[in-house]
């Protein structure tokens, strides 16, 4: 599976695969994701920003995740340059249990070292249980449990280890393709 950042071309492609995954969300009973989330109009402008990025497998697009140098919404107590976040993953339906959301877990968790940023984190609703234990089982570990309106959302973070990092100029830099470890 090859990893590589979105073109600002391919958001469309990006939020094809947002909007499948919303709408499998909604059908199961557990929506998640406005219609503005996941619409062009949003998508275009993160990835003309660079941040997302595609998993494909050979010519299919296997999954998508938006990675963000700052967090002010979910975690505004946080020092700027501790971390990178992750957001908006999602797995196309036809590629789901193949492991796409551990591989897309794994190419941030490189990211964050490469930039030698010490945490990873994300947040996710708190009643999302099946997604809690995929955090969990790949080693993210509950910071904290906080109120947006009605509802609750648990915060992760994921201690990464900083690998030939270059100095951090506050912009995520272009990627190339990473192939699977």
């Amino acid at each position: 599976m090859q990893i590589e950042q979105a073109r600002p071309d391919e958001a469309a492609t990006v939020a094809a695969v947002l909007n499948e995954a919303a709408q499998w969300i909604a059908a199961e009973g557990r929506p998640l994701w406005s219609a503005a989330d996941v619409g062009l109009e949003r998508v275009q402008r993160d990835t003309d920003a660079g941040g997302y990025f595609i998993a494909r497998a050979g010519a299919d697009v296997a999954g998508v995740v938006r990675i963000d140098l700052e967090d002010p919404g979910f975690w505004p107590e946080m020092e700027s340059g501790s971390a990178l976040y992750v957001h908006k993953l999602a797995v196309s339906r036809a590629w789901a249990g193949h492991g796409v959301s551990v591989r897309l877990l794994e190419f941030a968790r490189e990211r964050t070292a490469q930039l030698g940023r010490p945490w990873l984190r994300l947040d996710c609703v708190a009643d999302r249980t099946p997604l809690r234990s995929l955090y969990e089982r790949f080693g993210f570990s509950l910071h904290s449990v906080i109120h947006k309106g009605e509802r609750a959302f648990a915060r992760y973070e994921l201690q990464v280890q900083a690998i030939g990092a270059p100095p951090d100029t506050g912009k995520l830099p272009a990627c190339g393709k990473l192939g699977a470890l």
